[in-house]
């Protein structure tokens, strides 16, 4: 289920990302490579957990005082440090990948991710075996969950759910939409969710997204987006696409995708049967169309793969969550791991405000 991720009781500019408007200016990097958001509305940060884990546990060779790897743990949490130092956020939420993965998706295509190889460290690690690396990396990534238990940072963890079903569930939530959204992933499935208010913030890239910058660089309204990566495949979660086609050749041949309207594969059909000299595209747009419509089925963000019930649960966590901050007892678990001291003094900060901020806000 859904975990509601707070202390044990019964019930943020040296900054990448500084404007998030509806200008036509919005989106911008500045010279200084900040990205300006405003200042009038609440923000709230929205995290690829599993992304940003693995991105710590692979390059970081910190080790315990016990002589155990730590760098997933420890570099985490300095990420989300990092991280909170540079968005200045009002709420953060850690979102991890439910295990086993998407049970819907992998109903539609039992390919899907399949193949993939495990995740290695980049280096020797005191001659641990496979297996005990990846003990380890679990050991780990469970501390990390635990860690953040003792924060007012709101964590979900929903079994046979990918992450992404439910970050995309978060940003179009009722209750979210005055608020600012920052989402933290390489991943590249979630430029569909990006507008006027939502932007993706992609660390190891060092690249910050909205939508006119989507549209800038890919000619590809988010709107759009997936049916596009519909047609292109990806490689990564063991998706075919249509051989030879990329978002180029999609934008080239298919324009009016960079419009805001919705567009659907019928449209692209449609358009293919009207060319007077078709292209090999379009005939393998018309010829392939149930592999882009499962493709769409299994990349589209725009309705999540969530059950009724697993969205009750993220409305009443968004809307019933009370913030509390136990550094003690965060600092206790850091020490019984063996990790020293890690400097997390911006995301302290920004958890204490939390809390300062919600009593106030029962005054």
């Amino acid at each position: 289920m859904i975990q509601k991720r707070h202390p044990p009781k019964s019930r943020t500019r040296n900054n990448p990302l500084e404007s998030l408007t509806s200008t036509a200016t919005s989106g911008i990097i500045t010279r200084s490579g900040f990205f300006i958001l405003g200042e009038e509305k609440m923000r709230v940060m929205i995290v690829d957990a599993l992304n940003q884990f693995l991105r710590s546990y692979i390059v970081d060779p910190s080790m315990s005082i016990h002589g155990q790897p730590i760098g997933g743990s420890k570099g985490f949490l300095k990420i989300l440090n990092k991280l909170t130092r540079e968005i200045k956020p009002d709420k953060i939420i850690i979102v991890w990948d439910g295990e086993g993965g998407s049970k819907k998706r992998k109903a539609v295509n039992k390919n899907y991710k399949a193949g993939r190889k495990p995740i290695r460290l980049n280096r020797d690690v005191r001659n641990m075996s496979e297996q005990e690396e990846a003990e380890n990396k679990s050991w780990q990534q469970i501390r990390v969950l635990e860690y953040l238990n003792y924060t007012p940072a709101i964590q979900f963890l929903e079994p046979y759910v990918e992450a992404d079903d439910v970050i995309a569930a978060i940003v179009q939530h009722p209750s979210m939409q005055e608020w600012e959204k920052v989402i933290v992933s390489s991943d590249k499935d979630f430029f569909q969710l990006l507008d006027n208010k939502t932007v993706l913030y992609r660390p190891t890239q060092k690249q910050v997204l909205n939508k006119n910058r989507v549209l800038e660089e890919f000619k590809i309204h988010p709107t759009n987006f997936a049916l596009a990566r519909a047609l292109v495949g990806d490689a990564s979660d063991n998706l075919v696409g249509i051989k030879g086609v990329g978002l180029g050749t999609v934008a080239k041949r298919f324009p009016f995708l960079a419009e805001e309207k919705t567009y659907h594969l019928e449209d692209l059909v449609e358009d293919c049967l009207e060319q007077e000299k078709p292209l090999k595209v379009h005939h393998a747009i018309v010829e392939d169309q149930e592999l882009i419509k499962e493709n769409y089925k299994l990349m589209q963000l725009y309705t999540p793969l969530i059950s009724v019930q697993t969205n009750t649960r993220i409305t009443e966590i968004l809307e019933d969550f009370e913030p509390e901050f136990n550094k003690s007892g965060l600092r206790a678990e850091m020490h019984r791991d063996g990790i020293g001291e890690v400097a997390l003094t911006d995301i302290f900060a920004a958890f204490n405000r939390f809390v300062s901020d919600f009593k106030k806000s029962l005054d």
